[in-house]
Order: structure tokens, then C-alpha cells, then sequence
């Protein structure tokens, strides 16, 4: 399955493994937090910062909501600027596109720029596949690919490697790929930037045809966006002959007025810098100046599914800055590897479930990669209520039922949870339904408790290792409520007495 780590467990077992690998959480650590503390400055720097948030809020939602207008617009712009636009409706249809146009250009390699998109559908495996060699070049996918690695952040891919082990990598493999070896290379930043520099500098000059995502689409003017940190992007964008753009259709917004309050709030969210060093915009072809041919490839692969449920269609609105990542406590600790997906942290969690649905146990496992603690909510520049949507997909796996994914029913089981979990359900659901059942229960559960244990026996015990379970109050609120107001206990009816007064009574 396209954009799935094969041969990956479930979350909880991926998550165990991962958790006790020390090196690998001091590596996250360390990222993590020193990337949220510059970002909070950066945000801190803007006094209409919850305008721009709620602003990128309206204007996504608005687009969804009109997606259709504005595709069919953008098909339009792209076309009269000279640009060719493709339809994919699926990983393999947009694979068989970019290949085909690869192989057209009679070209055997392309360089890429960091593409998203590109990883979901598995793109670097088909071409691969087919002869043709993909160059990343962003430094961070360049170490991933030596590496013989996979993505584990959405802006910092390489995030889960430290200075030494990239050294080794660099020393290992860049001799396989046509250039001597560095010789004498420290774990120097300097360095290890230098070395990759002199790594890519021959493919950039010798590609004649280029790969690249984009951040933002213009359906006003058919412009494409990509904002990076190194110049790479620049490189792919502007020296081969042909350009081919791979993008999600969600990427699209209506105006250059809408891309402003982008480009304020994603350089902030994702490097904690005001602008991006390098801002790339590009419309259809020009005569004599870069790529000669365009060609753009818009993506759905579950987007059309996504888009229809009235709760998780919220995902789409992402902008890609990672900044949920970065604050998440479950990620710090288990790392993106876990979430067996190109797409890792609390968004992965929402929006991989979404795009693949969760009939397989990696999709429905990721829903409960989250404590709930909504810290990705309170950071996410376009307001992305992540644990409504968290909430709202376990839901959906725990009831099963049908559902649409790439035009085709999928039944789903109910999940069947742990027998203890499902007996506790039952009796609870039985307690519930019997206000008196209930009161009597409150009732001995006050008066016992100072003989409660601290942690619960069995099964629960790994539940209460890291956690005392919450003090039994000496009364109920009912028995408060009855002492102190004489308020009369009608058995939890919730009858009324009295005259209905207003309109709305």
C-alpha cells in the first residue's frame, strides 16, 4: 500500500520497540524542543497572530467547501500559461503518469525536490522500477535515501539521526553513487553541508528533468509555491528542461491575497524563521527562461473520500509545518517510525487513517497514538481540532460499519478491544442505565473508600503502573445536593416543576 511502511507493526508494538531505544530518544528530544522554542519566539513576534490563524482557518475551509470551482479553475490558469495538467485519481495512476512522462523525455534520472506527495504514493520505488534513478536533494532526504532510511518528521526527515551517525552514512555511501568518497569528513555541520553540496552539484547540472510537490497552488493565476531553507528547490525548479509537479488538490487556494497570510504563518510554524530563504513561484512556461515543459500532476488518493466526512475533512487543511510534531509528547517519545506512514506525529494520526482507511490494523491502531492532551491543537497555524478528529476516527473503528475508499466499499469489523475493557463496558453500561443501581454504587464506593487500592490487580495493573487512579470523594453530588439545598432526588429523571416561562422553554 502506497504510503505505508511495509512490513510495519501497529502502533502500540512499533511504539514499545521504539521507546526503548535511548539514543533515538535523545535525538528527538533535542530537536523537538529546540525547534518549538524558536517558534514560539518567531509566533510571539506578531501581536494579530490569532487573526492569522483563524484567517488560514476560513480561507481553507472556504476552498474545500468550493474545491471543485477552484480545480477546475486552476486546470484552466495552469493550461493558458503552458502548463499540461494531469489527473490521478490514485498512488498507481499518478505513478504511471510520471513515469510515462519521464520515460517520454528519454531520460534515465531526475532530481527531486522534498516532496510529501511524492513520498505518499511511493513515487522514488516506481520510478526506480522503471530504470530511472531519483536524486533527493534536500539535505535531509538526501541522508534518508543514503541511509537506506525512512522519513520520520515531516520538515526534518532525518530528525531521528545525530552528527555521527550522518558522518558514517555520508562516508559509507556517497561512494556508491558515481563520486569518490569523502575523505577525512567530521561530524562538523559545515562539513557534512559542504559534502552534500559537492554530492548534488554534478546532478543539478546534469539533470534534464526535475521532480517536485508544491506547498500552495493559485487558482487565480495557476502559480505554484515552494518555500524551503537550503536552495535546492530553486535548482530543481529552475535548471532541467522539464518540470514535473506532483500535488495533493488540497493544496489549493483562490488568490495571491489568500497565499499572504500563508506565507506568514507556515515559515513560523515550521523553521521558526519570518520568510523562508528561498520563496519559488512558477506559472505555466516561459520562452528562454528555466523548464520549457510543465507538467502538473494533481493528486487525490483518499482526498475526494476525506473531503466527505463533515469532521475529518478538517486534516486537509494542513499546511505541512510540522509543528504538531514537535510539541506532541507521544512523538518525542516514540518517534515518526511508529506511525508507519510518510505522514508521522498527531497529523499522521488524522490524516493517514483518512487517506488509506483503517481497515488495516497500522490505520486503525494510529487514531490511539495520542494522549488527548490537544497541545497540537493550540500550535496548529490552521487550527486543526486534532483531538475532535482523533476522537471522531475511534469512534469509527470501534463501531465498523461501511465506508467509501477510492470509489470502493470497505466493511470494517467492530473492534473487539480486550475482554476485561469489554467486560468493565458492559457493567458500566448497565450501571448507568439504573439511576438507583447507580446511587447505591456511589454510595458504598464513598464509604469504602479508604480501603481502595492505589493501582488496579490483573490486567489493569499496566494501565495504573504510571498513574494512581483518582480519589473517592466522601459523598456524592446527588447526597451534596439533598443535604445541603434539599433538593429532592428523583432518581436521575430530571423531572421539572413549575410554570414553563419563555420562548424557548
Amino acid at each position: 500500500m502506497s504510503g505505508t511502511f511495509v512490513g510495519m507493526p501497529a502502533f502500540p508494538k512499533a511504539a514499545h520497540q521504539a521507546v526503548g531505544n535511548a539514543t533515538l530518544r535523545a535525538n528527538l528530544r533535542h530537536a523537538t524542543h529546540t525547534i518549538r522554542d524558536k517558534r514560539a519566539k518567531a509566533v510571539a513576534e506578531l501581536d494579530d497572530w490569532a487573526r492569522l490563524r483563524e484567517a488560514g482557518k476560513q480561507i481553507k475551509d472556504h476552498t474545500l467547501r468550493h474545491l471543485d470551482h477552484y480545480l477546475v479553475r486552476l486546470e484552466e490558469t495552469v493550461t493558458a500559461a503552458g502548463g499540461t495538467v494531469h489527473w490521478a485519481a490514485d498512488a498507481d495512476e499518478a505513478n504511471r503518469i510520471v513515469t510515462g512522462l519521464v520515460k517520454d523525455t528519454g531520460e534515465a534520472e531526475v532530481v527531486k525536490v522534498k516532496s510529501m506527495a511524492t513520498q505518499e504514493i511511493g513515487l522514488n520505488e516506481a520510478l526506480e522500477a522503471a530504470g530511472i534513478r531519483a536524486y533527493e536533494t534536500d539535505l535531509a532526504e538526501l541522508i534518508v535515501q543514503l541511509g537506506k532510511d525512512r522519513p520520520s518528521h515531516i520538515l526534518v526527515p532525518a530528525i531521528h539521526r545525530n552528527r555521527g551517525e550522518i558522518r558514517d552514512i555520508f562516508a559509507r555511501e556517497m561512494g556508491s553513487w558515481g563520486r569518490p568518497a569523502p575523505e577525512h569528513l567530521t561530524d562538523a555541520p559545515a562539513e557534512l553541508a559542504e559534502a552534500a553540496r559537492l554530492h548534488l552539484r554534478e546532478k543539478f547540472l546534469r539533470a534534464k528533468v526535475g521532480v517536485s510537490g508544491a506547498n500552495f497552488m493559485v487558482a487565480e493565476t495557476g502559480t505554484l509555491v515552494v518555500v524551503e531553507s537550503e536552495g535546492n528547490g530553486r535548482m530543481c525548479l529552475t535548471l532541467p528542461e522539464t518540470l514535473i509537479s506532483v500535488v495533493g488538490i488540497e493544496k489549493i487556494v483562490p488568490t495571491w491575497r489568500d497565499l499572504e497570510v500563508f506565507l506568514q504563518t507556515l515559515p513560523r510554524s515550521s523553521t521558526a524563521e519570518r520568510m523562508n530563504p528561498y520563496t519559488s513561484t512558477w506559472t505555466g512556461t516561459t520562452d528562454g527562461d528555466g523548464p520549457q515543459t510543465f507538467h502538473l500532476v494533481l493528486l487525490d488518493n483518499g482526498r475526494t473520500d476525506t473531503l466527505a466526512d463533515d469532521v475529518g475533512r478538517q486534516a486537509l487543511r494542513c499546511i505541512r509545518c510540522s509543528a504538531c510534531l514537535n510539541v506532541c509528547p507521544v512523538y518525542e517519545r516514540a518517534g515518526g517510525h511508529a506511525y508507519g506512514s510518510v505522514y508521522p506525529g498527531p497529523i499522521g494520526a488524522i490524516l493517514s487513517p483518512q487517506l488509506r482507511g483503517t481497515a488495516s490494523e497500522i490505520d486503525a491502531s494510529l487514531p490511539y497514538a495520542s494522549s488527548l492532551c490537544g497541545a497540537c491543537y493550540e500550535v496548529c497555524p490552521v487550527a486543526i481540532d486534532i483531538p475532535e478528529v482523533l476522537v471522531h476516527l475511534r469512534e469509527r473503528v470501534v463501531q465498523g460499519g461501511e465506508f467509501t475508499r477510492h470509489g470502493a466499499k470497505v466493511t470494517l469489523k467492530p473492534a473487539q478491544g480486550h475482554a476485561a475493557e469489554r467486560a468493565a463496558m458492559r457493567a458500566a453500561g448497565m450501571v448507568f442505565a439504573r439511576p438507583g443501581l447507580l446511587r447505591a454504587g456511589q454510595r458504598l464506593a464513598a464509604r469504602t473508600r479508604r480501603v481502595h487500592p492505589r493501582t488496579l490487580p490483573g490486567p489493569g495493573r499496566a494501565w495504573s503502573a504510571t498513574r494512581d487512579l483518582p480519589k473517592v470523594p466522601g459523598e456524592s453530588f446527588r447526597d451534596w445536593w439533598q443535604r445541603t439545598r434539599g433538593g429532592r432526588d428523583d432518581g436521575g429523571q430530571g423531572q421539572q416543576h413549575g410554570k414553563k416561562t419563555g420562548s424557548g422553554a
